[in-house]
């Protein structure tokens, strides 16, 4: 059965969410997407939510998002505001539509949805395979964050 959207009707198909590119299922069925933001927006439903890991401010978009200030091939400045950040993205990925998204969506978005894995009960020694696996072979690029996933625990 699939989530609804606050003001879908039942009527209304959000299973395309479900297919859309870059779609990471995690264990317990929530589903985020990662993506990078150099590429085109893709087809399909937009996000209700998006957390965007970057070291300058993003474009505003037409949903609600947050700024996590996170420079490239690093690790996010505020450690604490990132946990508070990304829990609260993978509990809302339970009924929203939740895109994050970096550059390229590989090292940064990886390293965030290795993170969410955690949270969602993959021990976080096993998050960056399983993120690798079930969302882009190359996500979490560097040494550090390998160990910033390891170091994420519930």
């Amino acid at each position: 059965m699939p989530n609804r959207m606050p003001g879908e009707t039942p009527g209304t198909p959000v299973e395309s969410w479900e297919t859309a590119a870059g779609i990471l299922r995690l264990p317990s069925g929530r589903l985020v997407r990662g993506r990078g933001l150099r590429r085109p927006l893709p087809p399909g439903p937009t996000p209700t939510y998006a957390v965007y890991l970057l070291g300058k401010q993003p474009p505003a978009t037409d949903w609600e998002s947050h700024w996590l200030r996170w420079p490239d091939f690093r690790l996010p400045r505020d450690r604490t505001e990132a946990r508070t950040v990304l829990t609260d993205a993978w509990r809302r990925c339970a009924a929203e539509r939740v895109e994050i998204a970096c550059g390229g969506g590989r090292g940064r978005t990886g390293t965030a949805l290795a993170c969410l894995a955690v949270l969602d009960g993959v021990p976080a020694d096993e998050a960056v395979a399983y993120v690798r696996e079930h969302y882009d072979r190359h996500a979490v690029e560097t040494p550090w964050q390998r160990r910033y996933v390891r170091e994420f625990t519930t």
